[in-house]
């Protein structure tokens, strides 16, 4: 690992040596890793890959025993794994206006998109935190969008409330092509709810549990209209109107037992 910063309380920004990644990947697509032998492997978007350097920039939030691992890692550091660009690219349109509106940690995969799209397209981005201390990247999603927009839940920076108030304003405010998403389900949910209803394309980039990253295991499996499709291999893209959430929700769930269990486990033997 070449480097780590601290962005939040609980979401790092890692730097990791890599020389195949960064000479084939596109924006939208995202690496699986693991950090050693005992851990489970880990779907991130790849933030930023730099063919020159041969490196590859991940975004993360620490919530269990694998992330937890990896936050602890410094440069020089190994990690034991690290497979990709795996999933389709976004297909970015040209010549749109675009909303890119991510919540949380969820604004480290929209920001690739931005970069990506800023030349050719009118870019807006809505950033949605729960409160001023976790917004993360505001620098840098200035510098590849025209407007960006802020909301804190509790309002102590930026708007007071939720991203998803902020888009129904620019919905209402003028032309909006296309509307890209990611974050917490409850929040893409709402978010296809209120492109769905000002008639607005919507794709969400769903990050639902994987174990190989491939297609082969099915774990990341997700219902799209009536069909059922593959998180990894499909995706992770898809059109938010014909989303499942509730089947999205319920799967995530599957493991949170083993998860609770594991973490303490991990936080006792680490004295954390």
């Amino acid at each position: 690992m070449l480097s780590k910063k601290q962005l939040s309380r609980q979401v790092f920004l890692l730097e990791i040596e890599n020389k195949a990644v960064p000479l084939n990947c596109r924006p939208g697509q995202f690496v699986v890793l693991r950090v050693d032998e005992a851990g489970e492997r880990i779907p991130l978007t790849i933030y930023s890959a730099d063919k020159t350097k041969g490196s590859v920039s991940v975004v993360f939030q620490v919530v269990g025993t694998s992330t937890w691992k990896l936050s602890l890692l410094n440069a020089g550091d190994e990690i034991l794994d690290f497979a990709g660009p795996l999933g389709r690219p976004s297909d970015l349109p040209q010549g749109k206006n675009i909303i890119l509106i991510g919540g949380g940690v969820g604004i480290a995969e929209i920001i690739p998109l931005a970069r990506a799209a800023k030349k050719n397209n009118s870019i807006t981005i809505i950033a949605g935190f729960r409160t001023k201390e976790l917004v993360i990247l505001e620098e840098e999603m200035k510098t590849v969008a025209d407007k960006v927009f802020i909301s804190t839940d509790d309002g102590s920076y930026g708007y007071k409330g939720f991203n998803t108030e902020i888009l129904k304003q620019q919905l209402n405010a003028g032309k909006v092509d296309i509307v890209f998403a990611c974050g917490p389900i409850p929040m893409m949910q709402k978010i296809a709810q209120i492109t769905k209803q000002s008639g607005v394309q919507c794709i969400v980039s769903l990050n639902a549990i994987m174990l190989d990253g491939t297609g082969m295991c099915g774990s990341c499996r997700v219902k799209i209209g009536r069909e059922t499709k593959l998180c990894c291999v499909d995706g992770p893209d898809f059109d938010a109107h014909l989303v499942d959430f509730e089947e999205l929700a319920n799967r995530q769930k599957r493991f949170l037992t083993q998860e609770k269990i594991s973490l303490q486990e991990f936080k006792k033997r680490m004295g954390l």
